[in-house]
């Protein structure tokens, strides 16, 4: 009886010495803040120049007229 006592004590301590294994510990992400833009940043000119190109295409003036 004795060595069953010793025999299950060695199965439960080899137990909770192999439980901490198990678990995961996931690694923290570190979060990369982005600076903040300044309101002056210039992207308006580009959607700008692309209607003033397009006005400018799609206009159907002719300045040279001749009379004849």
């Amino acid at each position: 009886m004795k060595a069953l006592k010793l025999a299950a004590l060695g199965v439960m301590a080899a137990g909770s010495s192999i439980a901490g294994t198990v678990t995961f510990v996931a690694p923290e992400v570190v979060a990369i803040e982005e600076p903040a833009r300044m309101g002056g940043s210039g992207a308006w000119i580009i959607p700008l120049v692309i209607v003033a190109v397009l006005a400018l295409a799609l206009s159907n003036r002719d300045n040279n007229t001749n009379p004849a």
